[in-house]
């Protein structure tokens, strides 16, 4: 996670990129957890990846993007179900983790409001179920729609499903004209275990945790399957209302209840924050007893004419705050540990356990993060856990963030043995052999195999045949994954692509006769492969998968070598940081010392080198075609743009440069021509004026290349 000192260390371009990747990871686990009821990441985490895009767009509020996951609840809706729109959206609830939290939730809400300290203000505190929310619309007391919440403003109509639940009534006597009743569907720990059972017994799937088993069942097309799960509901809130159920929030739970609602018992009132802190750790201690899961103890302020008054943000009340429980803990010992290498390189550590039961399920590994959490330091080099290391055989404390993946937490040093040693991060790659580097102020270290490392293999020859790249007819993700496991007609590299059509004529087994292909099929393939000996160079350097190389800056390195030989001559040629051909390297306007650096190791590594030399053997390499800039005035120069230009935008100054035959570098050096300078133009100025660079002005510039300002 990013913390708030790299936060406030940020540039504007470095948070953008950062609310990005956070918008990507947020909306991807949204949809695993609230569509597909499969979560991907942890409570925690996910949880941490929130504080962290609120604490960017907090430093950079120009910077929040329309799809913002501030304001975001939910996600999108399956298209099984049909559509509902909410009388009332659905909001989520701020979370708070500390007691101090709680304080300023508090306060803020006093300072809302005018209230002296002195004055009194009542809260309720009532579980957090850990469940399926979902809204339920009567009208005259008759049960008339059930809604799940959606992305809040629209959800699933799962009206069928809820009239299976017992706990849910099909008529409300003395209920309001139009009332909608919201609630947690969740599961017993009892009926989850049963439910298991049943499925294991029948060869079905069975449920990771009550949470997905709930949210599962309630999203059935097949309302029957709902009536055969055990279900239920607490209610502990509502919508549109053609009258009140009370004057304050514990009225109107009561009147729930007196209309034959479940609600929650240790739902209590409270006068402070110590009350509400004191209940909080009351129920946190008999969180194991319960019977049902909980995630934290929701706290909301009492009187409804002071919650009308606080309002609501974008997603979430003024007036209510979910205090989230720390994830459960237990004590066992490490038995060894292991690297997985990922599709994207990443080498993750992983703590095998000694079986510890937690939650009510079995834990028998656990993250370990990176080489710094183990060797007990941050990503900034400071102590963590007090500076103690992890090693195999030491005891440690776990725990299960959102009852999904299991970390370490501490290490009991009293308990090491006198044999015991430090672990050592390996730096070779566990799968294939080649270097794991781990780049500055990157925290993972990744294998630099690339193509030929088998952890990566397949989801690297899916990016070289994908549109963007090579875009082959025929071979897709699906092909790939197939001639990757071949026997006979094995694709492990790109090249073997190349190669496939000589080694089908020298098969016993044709591909033509296997299933799913035929004689024209196999023909068209071998034809579409053919077809893309011929490949411009900006595809290839794209196909080529290297980290932080995407389609843009493809295309930037084609712009500037114009063809192969002078991309592979710079790269064979290159030194990380230092060197002629590095300075070139970084000359080129959007190159950084990152992307750079993986350009260099993915050329010196004489297994990916390899690879790529075997690829390049079966190709023909299409230079980049210029435009004829004879008589341009600018052609062979290398310009830089400074400052701020007021005629054209920065992007258009640099395209028209390029246009006209000139090389724009986004540093100054010896090798620049020309500096064009705009208001605000700094350092580069200063730099240009020490090195004897000729500096021009917009006006100038554009009178340079004929046009008018």
């Amino acid at each position: 996670m990013t913390d708030a000192k790299h936060i406030a260390a940020m540039t504007e371009a470095e948070a953008a990129i950062a609310l990005a990747g956070l918008a990507k990871q947020l909306a991807e686990a949204n949809a695993a957890y609230h569509t597909d009821d499969a979560p991907v990441i942890d409570d925690a985490t996910y949880d941490a990846l929130k504080q962290q895009n609120a604490a960017i767009e907090a430093r950079f509020p120009n910077l929040k993007r329309s799809d913002s996951p501030s304001d975001q609840v939910g996600a999108p809706i399956s298209e099984g179900f049909g559509k509902v729109t909410h009388a009332q959206r659905m909001m989520s609830l701020d979370n708070a983790f500390t007691d101090e939290d709680i304080v300023e939730f508090a306060a803020r809400i006093r300072k809302f409001l005018g209230l002296l300290d002195s004055s009194r203000l009542d809260f309720t505190a009532e579980p957090k179920i850990d469940g399926l929310s979902l809204s339920l619309r009567y009208e005259n007391g008759q049960l008339v729609q059930a809604a799940t919440r959606g992305d809040g403003a629209v959800g699933e109509n799962v009206t069928a499903n809820a009239r299976t639940i017992s706990d849910i009534p099909e008529f409300c006597k003395d209920a309001p004209e139009i009332m909608e009743v919201r609630g947690e569907v969740y599961m017993s720990h009892d009926d989850f275990q049963t439910l298991n059972v049943r499925q294991n017994k029948n060869g079905d799937k069975q449920f990771a945790n009550p949470r997905n088993a709930a949210a599962g069942s309630l999203r059935q097309l097949d309302a029957n399957i709902t009536k055969s799960r055990p279900l239920r509901f607490f209610a502990y809130s509502w919508g549109e209302l053609s009258h009140s159920l009370g004057k304050t929030q514990k009225e109107a739970i009561k009147r729930l209840k007196y209309l034959g609602f479940s609600t929650n018992p240790l739902t209590i009132g409270c006068s402070d924050t110590a009350e509400l802190l004191a209940h909080y750790r009351d129920i946190e201690a008999k969180r194991a007893t319960l019977g049902y899961d909980i995630d934290g103890v929701v706290y909301k302020v009492n009187d409804l004419g002071l919650q009308a008054r606080l309002g609501f943000r974008s997603t979430t009340p003024r007036w209510a705050i979910a205090h989230k429980f720390p994830a459960e803990i237990a004590h066992t010992f490490i038995e060894a540990i292991e690297i997985q290498v990922g599709r994207t390189g990443a080498l993750s550590p992983v703590a095998r356990l000694k079986p510890v039961t937690v939650g009510g399920v079995v834990v028998s590994n656990a993250t370990l993060h990176n080489e710094d959490y183990i060797a007990g330091r941050d990503g900034k080099g400071q102590p963590i856990r007090g500076g103690r290391d992890i090693r195999v055989g030491d005891w440690v404390e776990i725990y299960r963030a959102g009852d999904v993946i299991p970390k370490v937490r501490d290490v009991d040093v009293s308990k090491r043995g006198p044999d015991s040693q430090a672990y050592t991060f390996p730096k070779i790659c566990p799968e294939c052999g080649s270097d794991a580097v781990r780049e500055e102020g990157d925290s993972v270290r990744r294998c630099t195999g690339g193509l030929i490392c088998p952890a990566q293999a397949v989801e690297k020859l899916k990016h070289f045949v994908s549109r963007a790249a090579f875009d082959i007819e025929g071979l897709g993700s699906k092909q790939v994954e197939a001639f990757f496991n071949d026997d006979q007609l094995s694709i492990r590299e790109p090249a073997d692509i190349f190669s496939l059509a000589t080694r089908d004529a020298a098969n016993n087994s044709k591909l033509k006769n296997r299933d799913g292909w035929g004689d024209k099929s196999a023909e068209n393939l071998f034809a579409a492969i053919e077809e893309k000996r011929r490949i411009p160079l900006n595809r290839l350097i794209f196909a080529l998968g290297i980290r932080h190389v995407g389609e843009n800056s493809a295309n930037l390195l084609a712009n500037h070598f114009a063809n192969w030989p002078a991309f592979e001559t710079i790269l064979t040629g290159a030194q990380n940081g230092t060197g002629t051909e590095w300075d070139e390297l970084m000359s080129i306007d959007g190159v950084g010392s990152v992307m750079a650096a993986a350009l260099v190791n993915s050329f010196h590594q004489s297994n990916s080198r390899s690879s790529i030399d075997r690829l390049v053997a079966e190709l023909e390499v299409i230079p980049l075609s210029r435009a004829d800039t004879t008589g341009s005035p600018v052609a062979g120069l290398t310009v830089v743009f400074t400052g701020s230009l007021e005629q054209m935008t920065r992007a258009e100054a640099k395209a028209t440069a390029e246009t006209l035959g000139a090389k724009v570098a986004g540093s100054v050096s010896a090798k620049t021509d020309l500096l064009v300078a705009g208001p605000g133009a700094g350092s580069k100025a200063k730099k240009a004026a020490d090195l004897g660079v000729k500096v021009i002005d917009e006006a100038e510039w554009l009178a340079l290349i004929g046009r008018n300002t």
